[in-house]
């Protein structure tokens, strides 16, 4: 916002005193608590001589309003006014400035019409109101170089929103800017149509009748509003911008072209419309005007549904999706959502105005795959989308419930992923989950695998703790002698299967020390086996030596000793 340095015109305010003609004061003035803004005197002039405030009647209106409108532009162009609601019955009003800072408008009777707000300040030391070449009225402490503005007119717009000019909240305040369409052309007050912002769920632009949503601009997305159709080309015109803290949540916007002049208005049949003129010319055109279309209007064709221009039918309902009954547009999901990460998808839809936010949830940090897993872990959530379509994307907009005024443009528009059950998708399945088809074979292979190796070692391991600890019982038995012959250890179960339990019918005779039977081991091999007699008196130590110079003997008559077998109190 511009600051100009401040001139005191004493001589002007007292020519336009005693002036019966209104007279036009250019650059800064002051106004101080013995000095008024009379109805036929003075009227103020922004100091590059865009913008003027004074008295005016509409049209053939004989009602009289404070105001400002275009000061080189005919028919007058009203951008703000004033006291829209206490109009004044003739031409004896005054507007004067106090000495705590708070703008009043008095009748001829000396009563007050309309007033500032008394938030100011009351060690103001030299109050000062001034027309900003913006067209912002602004009232101030002129004894500072860059005072704080204490009032502006900016935060109470009517039905004109300027450059620079926001339309949102003071959250600190509480204090709501919104535009309000005129109630007659001869009528400033309100009428029946509001431009506000929404702040419930993620904000979103509405053009309301009354309290029933008109028109919704829809949601920032980084770049413009959803809603918008001409997106690219109004950013070549203006530098759009949406700010939301924990201090305000409001939108603006900036001329980026300096040589031509702007403003959107409301109307009073709650079209939006954007006038644009070159600064030499001063011809007003409408550049934009909204709503364009029959799918403008508010969830003309229901939840669940997509509204296209183009179409012949207008309306229909999302894929996955379906009229209740044959006397009923309503559409209902055919298909009930599992609440399942495997049974539910997303049907991707391209080119369309974001649903309403209001009952939204959405996280500024988020990517898109984590948008998608949110998603699927809620069972009432509906659907998803990117909040900044900005280069890299970034953000997550989650919805609820049902999904309200969705249309669809030829170019532009959002994506948008809406959950269903994986039936309604047919030949459609997210990416993940056809991957994850691929690769549950070989998942599943592998596993196998892996089991099998574990199971294979885990039997040699214990087939070798097992020979371990036979031999352990052997060498220790034998004292740890004859470690440097290797003998084949037998254990007693396989001697005993291949002697048939050592029955008689497979005994060959019998020594001084025991029974010598035949056996068949279960390769096929012949064996004979010695069992030592458990009263031959032998111990172990003299059964070892015994075996140990059998197996270093070689002779053609001596039978090649192949193994032993030490048990307890067995010895073959």
């Amino acid at each position: 916002m511009e600051i100009f340095p401040m001139l005191f015109v004493f001589s002007a305010i007292i020519f336009s005193l005693l002036s019966t003609n209104t007279t036009s004061i250019q650059d800064i003035i002051t106004i101080n608590p013995r000095v008024s803004i009379k109805d036929g005197g003075s009227t103020l002039v922004s100091a590059g001589g865009s913008f003027e405030l004074g008295f005016f009647s509409p049209g053939n209106s004989k009602s009289r309003y404070v105001g400002i409108w275009y000061n080189n532009i005919s028919p007058q162009k009203v951008v703000w006014v004033c006291n829209k609601e206490t109009p004044l019955t003739d031409h004896s009003g005054a507007l004067n400035l106090t000495s705590q800072g708070v703008l009043v408008l008095f009748n001829g009777k000396n009563s007050i019409i309309w007033s500032s707000s008394n938030e100011t300040s009351s060690n103001i030391s030299n109050p000062v109101a001034q027309l900003l070449e913006s067209g912002n009225f602004v009232v101030k402490d002129g004894s500072e170089e860059d005072s704080k503005v204490l009032w502006q007119s900016f935060d109470y717009p009517s039905d004109t929103l300027l450059p620079g000019m926001k339309i949102g909240w003071d959250l600190k305040t509480g204090l709501n800017r919104f535009l309000s369409s005129w109630k007659e052309p001869e009528d400033p007050a309100p009428g029946q149509f509001s431009f506000s912002l929404d702040r419930s769920g993620y904000p979103q632009l509405f053009v309301r009748n009354g309290s029933m949503a008109h028109y919704r601009l829809g949601s920032w997305n980084g770049l413009g509003f959803t809603g918008t159709r001409q997106l690219s080309t109004l950013n070549q015109w203006f530098r759009l911008d949406f700010v939301s803290n924990e201090n305000e949540v409001y939108y603006k916007y900036e001329l980026r072209i300096t040589s031509v002049e702007t403003r959107l208005v409301l109307n009073r049949s709650g079209d939006l419309q954007r006038f644009m003129w070159s600064g030499t010319t001063n011809i007003n055109h409408v550049y934009y005007s909204a709503p364009e279309n029959k799918c403008d209007a508010y969830n003309v064709c229901g939840a669940f549904s997509l509204c296209s221009a183009d179409s012949p039918r207008l309306c229909a309902c999302l894929k996955g999706f379906g009229p209740n009954s044959s006397t009923s547009t309503r559409c209902l999901r055919r298909t009930p959502l599992s609440c399942n990460d495997y049974q539910d998808g997303f049907k991707k839809f391209t080119r369309v105005k974001l649903p309403d936010t209001s009952s939204s949830w959405f996280d500024l940090t988020m990517t898109l795959e984590d948008c998608e897993k949110t998603c699927l872990k809620n069972c009432t959530c509906t659907a998803y989308a990117n909040l900044d379509v900005r280069e890299g994307r970034s953000g997550c907009l989650l919805w609820f419930d049902e999904l309200n005024d969705i249309n669809e443009f030829d170019t532009g528009g959002q994506e948008l992923f809406v959950k269903m059950a994986t039936s309604e998708l047919g030949d459609i399945k997210t990416n993940k989950r056809s991957s994850m088809k691929k690769r549950v074979p070989i998942i599943v292979s592998f596993g196998l695998l892996v089991m099998g190796v574990l199971i294979l070692g885990l039997v040699f391991y214990i087939r070798k703790k097992k020979l371990t600890v036979y031999m352990k019982n052997i060498h220790g038995n034998t004292e740890g002698g004859n470690e440097d012959i290797e003998l084949l250890k037998f254990d007693l179960g396989t001697i005993s299967k291949a002697t048939d339990n050592f029955s008689d019918n497979y005994k060959l005779g019998e020594g001084g020390f025991g029974p010598v039977y035949k056996g068949t081991l279960k390769e096929g091999e012949d064996i004979a086996v010695k069992r030592l007699s458990k009263c031959s008196g032998q111990g172990i130590k003299e059964f070892m030596n015994e075996v140990m110079l059998i197996a270093k003997l070689q002779h053609r008559n001596l039978v090649k000793l192949l193994g032993c077998c030490v048990e307890g109190d067995e010895k073959c």
